[in-house]
């Protein structure tokens, strides 16, 4: 009896240990994990949308499958020669004709509603406490921000020499995006040579950055810590070398770290011409 209460102690343990660093995780660092299945955690209310839709669609699609899949063994079972060795030659049903019309089309709107209620919430960009304007070279990222002093930098993926042990091998840059917690970002796309796209997974934001034209799209972030997405566009050979990278910080840090960086790249070199080889030596 002690050893079985000593065994569930011990489970229960390891179960509360698992949580934490699963959540845990979740709220610093989101990022794509070995063997990982499903989406990654939302830290902003559209991912959250974005998450239930899924969801809702998985067991919905799922339903469907078995539903159809009893019927065809139904089929098998029940209607096969030697079952039935003198088949049926009824030719129309009006209530199996009338029932697989309609309730595909209520199921099709029980899809639609959800589907174009998150496409508004997505697509209807709300008032912004910031601007960031984010333009895709081959192969990095320049930031600016307009609100804020209109200073700008360059984002470029660290080398396996430069990064730290706990940054993410292609995904940590050298200069990343700071934003504040709780706060409505706008984020403006652009491009100066291809088409790229800019995706950040735990924000469900995707968006095309097209040379000569400017979109929008935002994200507001209720937890603090790092997020990191990729260019999602085939925009030549370095396309898989053009990460992005968001820490999500309190307002006291996000006031502290724009008055740091209007001192850094008001005088920073202009490091642009340098990025294309970032991604050579690999």
């Amino acid at each position: 009896m002690t050893m079985s209460m000593g065994r569930m102690g011990l489970l229960s343990l390891m179960g509360l240990a698992v949580v934490v660093v699963l959540t845990g995780g979740a709220a610093w660092a989101a990022q794509p994990e070995p063997w990982k299945f499903g989406l990654q955690a939302a830290a902003t209310p559209v991912m959250e949308d974005i998450t239930w839709f899924h969801t809702f669609l998985f067991w919905l699609i799922t339903a469907i499958t078995l539903f159809v899949l009893a019927l065809l063994v139904i089929v098998i079972v029940k209607f096969n020669a030697r079952s039935n060795p003198v088949p049926s030659r009824t030719t129309h049903n009006t209530l199996i004709e009338v029932a697989w019309t309609i309730v595909p089309v209520l199921i099709l709107v029980g899809i639609a509603v959800p589907s174009f209620r998150l496409l508004f919430f997505q697509l209807d960009l709300p008032k912004a406490d910031l601007t960031i304007k984010a333009t895709g070279k081959q192969w990095y990222w320049t930031y600016n921000y307009p609100d804020n002093g209109a200073f700008e930098f360059d984002s470029i993926m660290l080398q396996d020499s430069e990064r730290k042990p706990d940054q993410p091998r292609l995904l940590a840059v050298n200069n990343e995006v700071v934003v504040p917690v709780n706060k409505v970002v706008r984020v403006q796309t652009t491009a100066a040579d291809v088409i790229h796209a800019f995706t950040v997974p735990a924000f469900g934001i995707k968006i095309d950055a097209i040379p000569g034209r400017l979109n929008e799209t935002w994200f507001k972030a209720t937890k603090e810590g790092v997020y990191y997405g990729q260019c999602s566009e085939l925009c030549g050979k370095d396309h898989a070398f053009m990460p992005i990278q968001v820490r999500v910080v309190s307002d006291q840090a996000f006031t502290a770290w724009i008055e740091d960086a209007k001192k850094k790249f008001a005088s920073a070199p202009d490091n642009s011409r340098f990025a294309g080889l970032s991604a050579v030596s690999r």
